[in-house]
């Protein structure tokens, strides 16, 4: 590391042997910023443990208690008390979202249902990430909201509309399953105001369902029961209201569970991780089975995952593959890595969402992977990754994108060091991740 503790511009990895150990998760990002906003929704107050203390989660926060939200500091550091009263406390407010996707998309929705005087921008970024499917949906509705610079970006502006609950509202469900989630979580807002059901129409195939099954989940869990017609047709009951459940845990973050569970496929395990497990509610818990057909030796309990598997620096490979990661695109990004050490080439198909993520997935993995060795072809939404017949030492660029830091760090099992560019970037969801890797690996 350098010099200065607080932002280092670098991190050198020496080449790794091995990992093994234990590792106690942080909250799962996407459940801490739904939960937060049901929280504040909901009638009553909710005490929420387990929650992730990263960048995303504090630009939420701050957004919520600036919307007059009641949010006081529990009895441990990962909980907070959430006082809910069905809806915000003060109709306008400026809101910074920083790059958080899973915070200024729901928000907007809960907006502009509601009405007020509201302006959301964030980071650069953030402006460059679509968001315009959303905004028809909403506009559908009858909905106020403007652009304030590019047509279909943020920044926005958020006035009084008159809802119309007569007829479906169509939603594009093929850019981001998130502008479906947040049209789901804003709905019960509607349907108390007007009283009647509230239908969404997916239009196109609709990605990441499995992050669209944890929304509904957690609104079970805060008193809305929502009826789908397979995937393409969601009923929210009018009348609906959201009722705290009093206590919220947070499971352990899924995605981020990734890394460290990949750290037992190549560097031999066992490597345990806690805080999810086969029960979990998130999606991404099926990449221990892209592990288990890459050869990796994977076991389950209620909330923990483990793993052993080759010894990638002697020479071991893990078997290639050729899968569709549609419903677990954060994880992808991990595989994508470990088609380094894979007998073969590896593709990873229907991973198009990447192009709308921190920054363009495809482009970036492209770039970084390359500079290792490896043979990369990539289509709109497709990565073909072939073993580099001979390892590059590199600098890793993160482009601001803490999944790029966190699954390059497993590059370090190859025969040569590499230096990760900017490794503070992990504070969006995981500002300790280097710390508790540097605890499982050996040279």
């Amino acid at each position: 590391m350098t010099d200065d503790p607080r932002h280092p511009p670098y991190l050198d990895l020496a080449p790794a042997r091995s990992a093994s150990g234990t590792v106690g998760l942080p909250g799962s990002k996407s459940i801490s910023n739904r939960v937060l906003l049901l929280s504040a929704l909901a009638e009553g107050t909710t005490r929420l443990t387990g929650l992730l203390d990263s960048d995303d989660t504090r630009v939420m926060l701050a957004a919520l208690r600036k919307l007059g939200v009641s949010i006081a500091p529990g009895a441990r550091a990962d909980e907070v008390l959430v006082e809910g009263s069905g809806r915000f406390r003060t109709d306008q407010a400026d809101l910074f979202m920083g790059n958080a996707g899973t915070a200024i998309r729901p928000l907007t929705a809960a907006l502009a249902m509601l009405g007020g005087n509201y302006s959301l921008h964030g980071v650069p970024r953030m402006h460059e990430r679509p968001i315009g499917d959303l905004v028809d949906a909403l506009r559908m509705l009858g909905a106020q909201v403007a652009y304030q610079a590019k047509e279909g970006y943020p920044p926005l502006s958020i006035g009084r509309g008159q809802l119309d609950l007569t007829r479906p509202v169509k939603v594009n469900g093929s850019v981001s399953s998130q502008f479906l989630t947040a049209l789901l979580l804003a709905a019960p807002l509607a349907t108390r105001a007007a009283g009647r059901d509230f239908v969404i129409e997916v239009e196109g195939e609709l990605i990441s369902k499995p992050y669209v099954d944890m929304t509904l989940n957690l609104m079970r869990r805060f008193g809305v029961t929502v009826a789908r017609d397979d995937w393409r047709r969601f009923l929210v009951p009018a009348h609906s209201v959201y009722r705290s459940p009093g206590h919220m845990p947070v499971e352990g973050d899924a995605s981020s569970a990734s890394y460290f569970l990949a750290l037992g496929a190549i560097g031999g395990g066992p490597v345990r991780v806690t805080g999810v497990g086969r029960d979990s509610i998130q999606g991404d818990v099926a990449f221990a089975e892209t592990l288990r057909a890459m050869g990796a030796r994977v076991e389950m309990g209620l909330d923990w995952i483990e793993t052993q598997g080759a010894r990638v620096a002697d020479g071991e490979r893990l078997k290639s593959f050729d899968a569709d990661f549609n419903l677990i695109p954060d994880a992808a990004m991990t595989a994508a890595v470990l088609a380094l050490y894979a007998d073969g080439p590896c593709r990873l198909r229907n991973i198009g969402s990447w192009r709308v993520k921190e920054t363009d997935r495809i482009h970036a993995m492209q770039t970084e992977l390359s500079k290792l060795g490896a043979g990369v072809q990539a289509t709109s939404d497709s990565l073909t990754v072939t073993p580099p017949p001979a390892w590059k030492p590199a600098e890793i660029a993160t482009w601001d994108d803490h999944r790029m830091a966190m699954c390059f760090s497993l590059a370090a099992f190859g025969p040569v060091g590499l230096r990760i560019l900017d490794p503070g970037c992990v504070s969006k969801t995981f500002p300790t991740y280097f710390d508790v890797y540097a605890g499982l690996v050996g040279s």
